[in-house]
């Protein structure tokens, strides 16, 4: 088999790390932008040079344009905020339209979108919980991700190109053990777990799916990252025993893998899995 010059160009070139990690003029459209992780992701990409599209739900929005605003400030990027409901295709639809009015193209897709609720229905044990939970967090965790990558994949053929990025969790690889939550009112939920376990496969789909179209498809999967607003004492003693290093994530702990995945320094990479745990599945 006779290789085209283009592919040897791509097997024999050599970058500079700051020439791997330039996002510089690259569209990111982030998904569930004003969460816990979104913003980091965001900071971290426009610091590289990317134009981040910062879209949530509705009564996201004054956030997302908060942090648009900071972005720009900040990274002196092109950043946008808009609306995205990630539970109608039509709307996914609409918005990849606005983004590639703006900008002709939306290289990498990030699928951050997630709902994990801690009210004390959706910590309901296994034989209890409800089918309305299920249902929720699956369209949201796992049907979303399919939605979105289905959509802007087309725009990604068109353009001849792009990366995805979907956000797994040790807990999509891993049972969750019961036995660090106690009696501290919370709980890892079956459908949180089966949705991730979903994520995690669907991304080797579509990387073997889009072979040889340039669409490389990625996952992420992090342990628990802190959030002192949500877990207790109790928590937190069990979950730290539990890793190898002692601690639960920082947003920061996630910044660079995050740009890593989403520039040229992964570009040999496609249907992989990327665990940040602190060694939790380790062990």
């Amino acid at each position: 088999m006779a290789l085209s010059k283009s592919l040897t160009d791509r097997m024999t070139r050599q970058k500079t790390n700051r020439e791997l990690f330039d996002m510089s003029g690259r569209v990111v459209l982030l998904s569930g932008a004003a969460g816990q992780l979104g913003p980091e992701y965001a900071d971290g990409l426009s610091e590289a040079g990317a134009n981040v599209v910062l879209t949530d739900i509705e009564a996201r929005l004054p956030r997302c344009q908060e942090i648009a605003k900071l972005l720009a400030r900040k990274h002196k990027t092109n950043p946008m905020a808009t609306i995205m409901d990630l539970f109608s295709k039509e709307s996914i639809i609409q918005g990849v339209e606005e983004i590639t009015d703006k900008y002709g193209k939306i290289d990498v897709l990030v699928n951050n979108a997630a709902y994990n609720p801690i009210s004390k229905d959706s910590q309901a044990p296994f034989e209890e919980y409800s089918l309305e939970n299920w249902e929720k967090v699956i369209a949201v965790d796992l049907t979303a991700v399919f939605l979105c990558s289905q959509v802007v994949g087309k725009q990604m053929l068109k353009q001849g190109g792009g990366v995805i990025v979907n956000i797994g969790s040790t807990y999509g690889m891993v049972g969750a053990d019961q036995r660090i939550y106690g009696n501290s009112g919370l709980n890892s939920a079956v459908s949180y777990a089966a949705a991730k376990g979903g994520v995690i496969n669907l991304t080797r789909y579509m990387a073997a799916h889009w072979q040889g179209k340039n669409i490389r498809v990625n996952c992420l999967s992090p342990a628990g990252v802190y959030n002192p607003g949500v877990q207790n004492q109790v928590f937190l003693d069990n979950y730290l025993y539990k890793t190898m290093l002692g601690r639960m994530g920082a947003p920061s702990d996630l910044r660079g893998v995050m740009l890593f995945l989403c520039s040229d320094a992964s570009d040999f990479m496609t249907g992989s899995n990327m665990v940040v745990d602190a060694g939790w599945t380790s062990w």
